[in-house]
Parts: structure tokens; C-alpha cells; sequence
């Protein structure tokens, strides 16, 4: 079983630092570049705080990575695709060889 992986996507992943003030802010930083399959599933409406965002399920297969590698995904890292993100939900081996991951994920987009 081969997969077309035809998306170039930025693995990232968050990073808290002071804001200043006492507080704590989120940034990302780029762990790698990973070739994935980005398969849609179906979409639904969510609120959010001050707009609707439509919330779009994902699959993304990369190839499989060792664990505790900076190049196998984790829940709470994301993908980026140029402007658009992709939130890492969970993951999983795809194939029993263990050639692949399969990634699941979100992509929100305001409404």
C-alpha cells in the first residue's frame, strides 16, 4: 500500500512564554516539514466567542515516525498549510506495517 502524500505541511507545535505582565502566552514554533494526505470529512457549525466558526473534521496521513520523535504528531500540536491550520485532535497507525500515521484534525474557518 503506497499513499499519495501531495500536501507540504509545517508540523508545529505550542510554546508558552511570559506576556509582560504576569501572564502567559501561546506561540509555535516549526518542529519540520512532513508530506501528508489531507481527506475531509464532514462539516458542522460550532460557536464560537464572538463569531460562528464552521468546524471541519480531517484525516491526514504522514508517514510514520518513532515515538518521542520531534517528527511524529501529537495531540495539541497543529499543522500549518500556508494561512491555513490544522489542529492535531489524535493519532494513530494507519497501516499494520506502521508506514503511516493518520492523524486526525480540524480545520476552523470563521463563518
Amino acid at each position: 500500500m503506497s499513499e499519495r502524500l501531495n500536501r507540504q505541511l509545517v508540523l508545529e507545535a505550542p510554546v508558552a512564554g511570559a506576556d509582560g505582565a504576569g501572564g502567559s502566552i501561546l506561540s509555535w514554533t516549526a518542529l519540520g516539514i512532513v508530506w501528508g494526505r489531507i481527506e475531509p470529512g464532514a462539516g458542522r457549525e460550532t460557536r464560537g466567542i464572538e463569531i460562528p466558526l464552521g468546524t471541519v473534521p480531517l484525516r491526514i496521513t504522514v508517514r510514520a515516525a518513532p515515538a518521542g520523535a520531534a517528527a511524529r504528531p501529537q495531540p495539541g500540536q497543529r499543522f500549518r498549510e500556508g494561512a491555513r491550520l490544522y489542529p492535531v485532535l489524535a493519532v494513530t497507525e494507519k497501516d499494520a506495517d506502521g508506514r503511516y500515521l493518520m492523524c486526525f484534525a480540524r480545520e476552523e474557518v470563521p463563518a
